[in-house]
């Protein structure tokens, strides 16, 4: 009741304001140009773009529309799309690449050739392409790959722990600021001693990598390492005055301030500022679209700042703004329905929430009642219990979808198991199973009918931010039905310090996302590695460890597929990370100065396809 009773005070309000506010002076209006106008909910903008260092609010995706990485990834394909990169491939020992007649990556040559301990690397060849410019005008080659994975390799230089994570898996490092291992060969940097023969006219445009034993090595060297220009970096940082520095000052903020990169745009900083930021479409961007024009439609993207979404959403009612870079909440829908010149897009989360249950507390954090969570049949209880379907009409409107308990979008058709659970989907049967394991386990209940331990209900608070208390208050009614008793806490700040990563939570939600792309990194992060993980329950499981590490190790990418249908049985059986459900994305936008907004799985309409296909409607 009391939700229904905001979302009719919110209406109301957006409602009062369409009425009262007559117009004003607001550029869209006015604006001719091909400009689009782009609502971002934020505290405020930054004022610096070090690419690495941008991990807050919007700086993330700006950096990445000024910078670019090798390639990108494909998530329903599994390929590597080019970007900087043209082309990649493994070779063999005589360094022919190791694809097979159709032009595929040949995935059993390779298991054949370097699945044995004799080898202790895969060399990977890379092929640029050979009219990549910086927004500066000078030309991008592989000195500048070089230069941005040895930096990332190195961390007495970069000061940037993200980055030791991206080449983990590259055999190039150092210790201590000295280069111990080269993995990393360019015409001018060790190719013809290692054995790899560049021909001069190649020096730009070919290198070699040395990776590790493993088919997402090349994952986020690939895709999570935006390259940065040698000419603007090299001769500003060393140890003194790292890459990533938390008090900039100099040349070094100059180049915070004044981003040049690779990517289809460019900040313009003198319009640019806390309200506001504007990007600017470089025509001489390498990568064109099918008509052999600019790949991306608008000559200028202008984002502007709303500290509250349902300014954000005003705005955009009235005109102000062409689209919002934001989800809406799913209540919201109602309120565009009958609206002209409104696009409203509905994509699936690729973040799927679950309730994660501390199933191995450290000694210290041990309680009776987590001491339950400790035994997967008293876990079978409360994942029995959990009715998504409830959940997504309660919680999201309808806005969202069941998820397999397996953990894997069914977009993943490669090797998606729609088997993973044998667990009934009748609602009353699975109350039925459930109640039946407690009262074996905890049969003693109060007068209310909640379970007893010693005497004392059974009550276990679910850590979350304030945006999930919804969730926690229908989890609490579904939990009712099994006489467990659940409450919201909340998790504050760094939630991972002071309570994750140390075992002092009875429950938790969390989103996880699952890929080909991440799953070598997040299936030990998650099910795995103990410490400062995303495996905050400590889970431990010899046999699902065991074939995630078979996965993780098998050179031979079919055989990978199948331990991936494999493993999503043994992680459903777990009930460990129980999945609640997974959001739909709702996102709005106009359609009375561009056409062709595009939904896409894990984005709103503010996305690269939707900047590839817009028409810009000139008057």
């Amino acid at each position: 009741m009391f939700k229904k009773l905001m979302i009719l005070c919110v209406l109301t309000f957006l409602t009062l304001a369409l009425v009262a506010c007559g117009g004003g002076d607001y550029p869209r209006r006015t604006d001719d140009t091909n400009t689009l106008y782009v609502g971002r909910r934020e505290d405020s903008f930054p004022d610096s773009f070090m690419p690495w260092l941008s991990r807050e609010g919007l700086a993330p995706t700006v950096s990445s529309m000024i910078y670019n990485t090798l390639f990108s990834y494909d998530t329903e394909t599994g390929e590597f799309d080019p970007l900087i990169g043209k082309e990649w491939y493994y070779v063999d020992d005589n360094n022919d690449p190791l694809l097979t007649e159709d032009g595929e990556h040949d995935y059993e040559q390779l298991a054949e050739i370097y699945d044995t301990p004799e080898k202790d690397y895969i060399p990977v060849k890379i092929t640029l392409h050979d009219d990549v410019t910086w927004s500066d005008g000078e030309p991008l080659t592989v000195e500048d790959i070089y230069f941005s994975l040895d930096v990332g390799s190195n961390h007495a230089v970069s000061n940037h722990a993200g980055a030791l994570a991206w080449t983990a898996d590259l055999q190039h490092e150092y210790d201590e600021g000295e280069l111990i291992n080269q993995g990393i060969f360019t015409y001018e940097r060790g190719a013809e001693d290692a054995g790899y023969d560049i021909p001069e006219e190649d020096k730009d445009t070919v290198m070699y990598l040395h990776v590790d034993k493993i088919l997402g090595a090349v994952t986020s060297l690939f895709t999570s390492m935006l390259i940065l220009p040698e000419h603007i970096w090299e001769p500003i940082i060393c140890e003194d005055n790292p890459l990533n520095h938390s008090n900039p000052d100099g040349e070094l903020l100059e180049q915070y301030k004044n981003p040049v990169g690779s990517g289809p745009w460019e900040l313009d900083a003198e319009e640019s500022g806390s309200q506001q930021i504007v990007l600017d479409r470089r025509d001489e961007y390498h990568l064109r679209g099918d008509d052999g024009g600019p790949l991306y439609t608008p000559e200028t993207i202008r984002y502007i700042l709303y500290q509250e979404v349902n300014v954000g959403i005003y705005s955009l009612l009235k005109g102000h703004i062409d689209i919002l870079d934001e989800s809406v909440p799913p209540e919201y829908r109602r309120l565009f329905e009958d609206e002209e010149n409104i696009v409203l897009g509905q994509s699936p989360s690729s973040a799927i929430e679950t309730l994660v249950l501390n199933v191995n507390p450290v000694d210290s954090e041990l309680t009776p009642e987590r001491k339950l969570l400790t035994d997967r049949d008293f876990r079978k209880a409360i994942a029995l219990a959990i009715d998504q379907e409830y959940l997504i009409d309660n919680v999201l409107e309808g806005a969202g979808g069941a998820v397999s308990p397996g953990l894997m979008h069914e977009h993943m058709e490669d090797f998606y198991n729609p088997d993973a659970s044998k667990l009934p989907e009748d609602r009353e049967e699975r109350i039925e199973k459930a109640n039946d394991i407690l009262d074996d386990i905890v049969p003693e209940k109060d007068d209310s009918g909640y379970r007893l331990l010693d005497g004392d209900r059974i009550t276990y608070e679910i850590l979350g931010h304030p945006g999930q208390q919804d969730t926690v208050s229908y989890l609490q009614v579904l939990f009712a039905d099994i006489g467990i008793d659940v409450r919201f806490e909340m998790q504050g700040a760094r939630p991972e310090r002071t309570f994750l990563y140390h075992s002092r939570f009875d429950m938790t939600l969390q989103g996880c996302i699952f890929s080909l792309e991440n799953i070598d990194i997040m299936y030990e992060s998650h099910f795995v590695n103990l410490g400062a993980t995303s495996n905050y329950g400590r889970l431990q499981n010899e046999e699902l460890t065991s074939i995630i590490r078979e996965m993780r190790g098998t050179l031979n990418l079919f055989e990978k597929y199948e331990l991936i249908e494999e493993i999503q049985p043994l992680i459903a059986e777990q009930y460990y990370k129980i999945p609640v459900y997974r959001r739909g994305i709702l996102s709005v936008a106009r359609d009375d100065r561009y056409i062709g907004y595009q939904e896409v799985i894990g984005a709103n309409l503010m996305n690269t396809d939707t900047l590839e296909n817009l028409e810009w409607l000139e008057e």
